[in-house]
């Protein structure tokens, strides 16, 4: 479980979430996020291809993460959901607010 950021060669940078989003790694998550708007980085990808369970907090912290790239301009997108993860997205309305895409590569395609 736990988190890997690389920069793509269009200056997107691509966090990848490996294990589970819960209450015990969100915080990790936000600083890393937040790490790199403080360093001036606008095109955020979050990658979940390696993801198979997002708690409530988890989700919660999502919502907090993309306010903040908004608020800096910035745009954050996510990738890679699985079947479960996706019917969770829509059943809680957030596929609304957040641009999802099935693979990294089509998140970063038009970005």
């Amino acid at each position: 479980m736990g988190f890997t950021q690389r920069q793509d060669t269009g200056g997107v940078t691509v966090v990848r979430v490996d294990g589970q989003l819960i209450v015990g790694n969100r915080q990790e998550l936000k600083d890393l996020i937040q790490a790199a708007v403080d360093r001036g980085e606008r095109r955020i990808l979050v990658d979940f291809s390696g993801t198979g369970y997002i708690d409530s907090s988890g989700l919660g912290a999502l919502v907090s993460i993309a306010k903040r790239v908004r608020e800096v301009g910035g745009e954050l997108r996510l990738s890679g959901l699985n079947e479960d993860l996706r019917s969770l997205f829509e059943l809680t309305k957030l596929d609304t607010l957040f641009s999802i895409a099935d693979t990294p590569q089509q998140a970063l395609a038009n970005f």
